[in-house]
C-alpha cells in the first residue's frame, strides 16, 4: 500500500477530509472521501473520487470551482489553500508564459464567461498552452448552461485526478 494512503487511512475523518480538500475545493467531496476509507491504492482512490464527485450537488461543484484562480491569473481566490494555489500555478505555467495578446484575450474571455455563466471558467490546463485554452474558452462560451456545467464538472474531475496523484506521490 502507498505510504501516503496508509497514513491517511489512519487519520480521524476530520483530519483526513482536511488533508485532501485542496485536491478538489469541495468540503462535501472531502468528507465523503474520508468516509470511504480505507482506500488501498491509487486506482481505488481515483474511482472513489470520481463516483463521489459525480454524485455531488451543484452547490458542491460550485464550491470547488470557486477555489480556482481565473485562467491566466496567478492569484487564487482567498479561501484557496496554499497547496491548491501552488498546484494551480503549476497547472497554468504554460498559460502564464503566453504573450501579452493571449493573456489579454484570456482576461476578456474570462469576463465574458463569468458574466454568462456566473462562475469561473474551469479547464484542466495541465499541458495546454495559452492559445489552446483560449480556443477552448471561446468554444465553451457557445454552450448552453446545462452543457457547460457538465463540461466544467468533467474538467474539474480531471484536475482532481491529477492532484490526487500528486498528493499520494508526496
Amino acid at each position: 500500500m502507498n505510504r501516503v494512503l496508509a497514513r491517511w487511512n489512519l487519520l480521524s475523518a476530520e483530519e483526513a477530509a482536511g488533508e485532501i480538500v485542496s485536491c478538489s475545493g469541495s468540503a462535501a467531496w472531502s468528507r465523503k472521501m474520508a468516509v470511504r476509507r480505507p482506500l488501498k491504492d491509487e486506482a481505488s482512490l481515483l474511482a472513489a473520487s470520481d463516483e463521489i464527485w459525480l454524485g455531488l450537488r451543484i452547490s458542491d461543484w460550485m464550491e470547488a470551482f470557486s477555489q480556482h484562480p481565473r485562467i491566466g491569473e496567478r492569484k487564487p481566490p482567498q479561501p484557496a489553500s496554499a497547496q491548491s494555489a501552488a498546484w494551480s500555478e503549476e497547472e497554468q505555467h504554460k498559460v502564464v508564459a503566453a504573450g501579452d495578446s493571449v493573456r489579454l484575450a484570456l482576461a476578456e474571455s474570462n469576463r465574458k464567461y463569468e458574466r454568462r455563466f456566473q462562475r469561473v471558467f474551469i479547464v484542466c490546463a495541465t499541458g495546454k498552452s495559452g492559445p489552446e485554452i483560449l480556443e477552448i474558452l471561446k468554444r465553451r462560451l457557445q454552450n448552453d448552461e446545462a452543457t457547460e456545467l457538465q463540461e466544467a464538472v468533467e474538467e474539474q474531475r480531471k484536475i482532481m485526478n491529477i492532484r490526487l496523484k500528486k498528493w499520494i506521490s508526496e
